[in-house]
């Protein structure tokens, strides 16, 4: 790879951010060596989508050689009025790690060049806490408050804690050894307060790096603390396309447009020479377009010749690759147990999550596919059983014992697509072999196979909303231990008539939900 010239660095140091303080101090460095740059994030609220925004600046710090540390500002986190209690910062913080690390891969950036520090490595030592004390024989309360206006919860009698906090965000530069601090605008203050008092300290002044702060889904900030503005880390396909579908997209609106945004800071820097953001139309929509330029998709949004549902359903493709490797990272049971710890939902009341649902009987361990009923005949020995010939694709099928002869007629039953259990061990029900089964909801007038949504195909799988195991094989389920038994006890439908395990939803890979005209009622 040929090395990068000072100027070629500075370029990507500094593209699509909003404002730079000290960028002159900055090009002396970038030609004498590489630059160091630290960003910190306190460990309160859950990571979301917009956490993409600083990983891709990160990314192109990297890219253009800079030493990169990742501070959890853990004790910072602790002042912040009304925020994470101090029991849970070190679960926070190991979550937060892990799902940064996951953000990291999924944009294809190498960990080797990052260093990850907590607050609480440094802050409580002697020479800190002295520089705490020296700081505040200098700085006003006035300006500690205005420093902080933007980032910590104001309210009409503050806490001490909140007008410590700007203090201990301007020694993090000293005590990391870094050359820069790389934050939201948002920040401003805090970084001009930085500027301003660490030389009074005796303290080198720092270079200051400002991204912008993207409109959320809904218009204005994206927060953690308000659901329908933004998209979790660990959202299914199917919350994906939820969300985005209610995004504001106001046709010709590019200013208050969270999508456009994400599309210009996230998705264009992941792309190398030659890639565009593609659109896919129907021809009489004016067919696929590629855009190998931001400005040129945002012209044309703008002009209104590009509608916002066709804008919506590519940023959802593009947020689904990207969410993916972290659902895969965070799809077992130690991270399932680690998101329960650190943002526990027992005791508030709150719907489930996935984090709660740990152990063997979760349904990660059931095979679930499409299948199509190529055939059916009565059972020999009982009256009220079918024998059903079950296509789960790549040539194979499955031969299973049913009680719908009950309830339709044979030939009713052929053809139909239903949900079906593959990895079952088989066994004889009135001496004629069973190899799974066909998923019903019931109550005590009818017994019907779930709906598989139009467009599924034969062999597709079928996930529990939070347990995707479709990337390795699932193994044999153990009647012994009675795993299916445990699970089939959890499913229902709902007074939509979705298919849940627990508050989970049954879903295709494409995210479409599972289905019955029950409602209300059990599946087995």
């Amino acid at each position: 790879m040929t090395a990068l010239t000072w100027e070629e660095k500075e370029q990507l140091i500094t593209r699509n951010l909003q404002e730079v303080l000290g960028q002159d101090s900055m090009r002396t460095i970038l030609k004498e060596r590489d630059l160091k740059v630290y960003w910190g994030t306190a460990t309160t609220g859950k990571p979301h989508i917009a956490y993409f925004v600083p990983m891709s600046k990160i990314a192109d710090f990297l890219k253009a050689g800079c030493e990169v540390t990742i501070l959890f500002a853990d004790l910072h986190a602790y002042l912040d009025n009304m925020k994470a209690p101090w029991s849970l910062l070190q679960e926070r913080t190991k979550y937060y790690e892990a799902v940064i690390k996951a953000m990291l891969t999924s944009l294809g950036v190498p960990l080797d060049k990052l260093k990850f520090v907590c607050g609480t490595d440094y802050q409580l030592s002697k020479d800190y806490t002295l520089d705490v004390y020296k700081l505040s024989s200098v700085v006003t309360q006035h300006d500690a408050k205005k420093a902080g206006a933007e980032v910590v919860k104001q309210v009409d009698h503050p806490l001490l804690s909140g007008i410590l906090y700007p203090g201990l965000q301007a020694l993090d530069e000293e005590y990391l050894k870094v050359d820069a601090q790389f934050g939201g605008v948002d920040q401003r203050k805090i970084f001009t307060f930085a500027e301003k008092y660490m030389p009074q300290l005796g303290y080198a002044k720092r270079i200051h790096l400002m991204n912008p702060m993207i409109p959320g889904l809904a218009g204005g900030k994206m927060s953690s603390s308000e659901e329908d503005s933004k998209i979790d880390l660990l959202d299914s396909a199917a919350k994906v396309k939820s969300k985005i579908k209610k995004a504001f997209c106001e046709p010709g609106n590019i200013e208050d447009n969270g999508l456009l945004k994400f599309i210009k800071h996230v998705i264009y820097p992941m792309f190398k020479a030659g890639d565009g953001f593609e659109i896919k139309r129907k021809e009489e929509f004016g067919g696929d377009k590629k855009f190998e330029k931001y400005e040129d998709l945002e012209a044309m949004f703008a002009s209104q010749e590009l509608h916002p549902g066709d804008l919506k359903a590519a940023v959802e493709v593009y947020i689904n690759r990207l969410l993916e490797p972290i659902r895969k990272v965070f799809n077992d049971d130690f991270h399932r147990a680690l998101t329960e710890r650190a943002y526990p939902t027992r005791a508030s009341g709150k719907k489930s999550t996935a984090a709660q649902a740990t152990g063997e009987n979760t349904p990660d361990k059931v095979e679930l596919k499409v299948g199509q009923i190529v055939e059916a005949i009565k059972h020999p020995d009982a009256d009220t059983l079918c024998i059903l010939t079950v296509d789960i694709g790549n040539e194979t099928k499955k031969s299973i014992v049913s009680n719908l002869m009950a309830h339709y007629g044979l030939d009713e039953l052929k053809g139909r697509s239903v949900v079906t259990l593959t990895n079952m061990k088989s066994s004889k029900i009135r001496g004629v072999e069973s190899e799974g089964l066909v998923l019903c909801a019931f109550n005590q007038d009818k017994y019907e196979p779930l709906v598989v949504p139009e467009g599924a195909k034969v062999g597709e799988r079928i996930i529990v909303e939070g347990f995707d195991n479709t990337k390795a094989e699932v193994p044999q389920l153990n009647p012994k231990k009675k795993v299916w038994d445990k699970i089939q006890a959890e499913l229902k439908t709902n007074g939509d008539g979705e298919a849940l395990w627990k508050d989970f939803s049954m879903l295709t890979l494409n995210g479409d939900r599972i289905t019955s005209t029950l409602k209300e009622c059990n599946i087995k």
